[in-house]
């Protein structure tokens, strides 16, 4: 049996990391386009010029906002433009994303510095694509990992602490589908088996959510850096990154897929979809009660959505859940790595039971 595992190039983290940007991106070429979230380009903008400055040429454009083909095109148009031989992507995650799919069009290399932890996007060979209006189309796989994965802390620290616990919503699904990939024999993101490297940390990624998710969500809203809040940083980009990638995606991020063609659901985050995801694909599974109430406990202490009221769904209609899940179903999903029946009606009756759970905890 042949197994397969991939990683960044790369990966450099901690309080203040930007400082070393353009050491960093000069390894890697000598024109860089920098695409910037909207959002933080103001902030970061002096900072990027300051620690690229004498180091790297930069082109800095501001991200559209949605990772579609329209915007990765006008990215690749400018890249072409400017005659750069290094992608950048500093921000959340579909400005991250837009920037893997630019270099891969263009066939560069790419450096990804994420801004916020609340997705494992940062270190993978995947680039999620949307419709310009936020509704999920495909999954782009990409022949690499970046090259480059830089992570500042400090930077991570200043922002929402929603983005990380939508962070932590995204990594609590690694163990969970790359056990049940591993039971299946299943394939991961490269098309083969995840070797026990990626199953292990995929299971440190969960252990480190549930130890110090708390204190990091704490550290987090005091806007300061303390080893909760990397570990938890680290959870949430690296080894989520390493564990969904290699271990394999099953249920919770179909789930998820499929709750992106309920409009309510869209001014929610990926990890808080995901979360919800993993709360019903628990309940699909059949998992022993003891594993489903201490996860539903952790999603509970952090603010994690536990019921479907909690990511925009409050009174929604079975046919309309229907949709969803048939969306979650659809022709090469990874729901399908399940090691048990599938069909829109059996997770249909997972995410109305999980709801219920929640709603009934909820009283208490």
């Amino acid at each position: 049996m042949i197994t397969t595992a991939i990683f960044p190039a790369r990966y450099v983290q901690g309080n203040h990391a930007i400082r070393f940007l353009g050491e960093e991106l000069s390894r890697l070429g000598h024109k860089a386009l920098v695409m910037m979230g909207p959002v933080i380009f103001p902030q970061l903008q002096p900072i990027v010029e300051e620690f690229t400055q004498g180091k790297i040429e930069i082109y800095l454009e501001r991200f559209g906002g949605e990772c579609c083909d329209h915007e990765i095109q006008r990215m690749v148009s400018l890249g072409k433009i400017q005659q750069v031989d290094l992608i950048v992507g500093i921000g959340g995650g579909k400005t991250i994303d837009t920037a893997k799919a630019t270099a891969y069009h263009l066939h560069l290399p790419v450096a990804i510095v994420p801004t916020i932890a609340s997705t494992d996007a940062p270190c993978s060979a995947l680039s999620v694509i949307y419709t310009p209006e936020g509704v999920w189309e495909r999954y782009l796989v990409l022949p690499r990992n970046p090259d480059l994965v830089l992570v500042d802390t400090h930077i991570i620290a200043q922002a929402p602490v929603r983005f990380l616990v939508a962070g932590m919503g995204d990594a609590l699904a690694t163990w969970f589908e790359a056990e049940d990939c591993q039971i299946k024999r299943a394939k991961n993101m490269t098309g083969r088996m995840g070797p026990m490297t990626a199953f292990s940390l995929a299971h440190l990624c969960y252990e480190t959510l549930l130890e110090y998710g708390v204190y990091g969500k704490i550290a987090c809203e005091q806007q300061v850096v303390t080893p909760a809040l990397e570990r938890i940083i680290e959870a949430n980009t690296l080894l989520s990154g390493l564990g969904f990638e290699s271990g394999g995606l099953a249920a919770a991020h179909a789930i998820h897929n499929g709750f992106t063609v309920l409009e309510e659901t869209q001014k929610f985050w990926h990890g808080e979809k995901v979360a919800f995801g993993v709360l019903a694909m628990l309940i699909l599974t059949d998992r022993p009660s003891p594993v489903i109430d201490r996860v539903f406990s952790f999603c509970e202490s952090i603010g994690l959505p536990t019921t479907l009221a909690d990511i925009g769904l409050e009174g929604v209609s079975r046919d309309r859940l229907l949709l969803a899940a048939e969306r979650a179903c659809g022709t090469g999903e990874t729901i399908h790595n399940e090691p048990c029946e599938i069909s829109p009606e059996t997770v249909l009756a997972a995410i109305i039971a999980a709801d219920a759970e929640g709603r009934r905890r909820k009283q208490f």
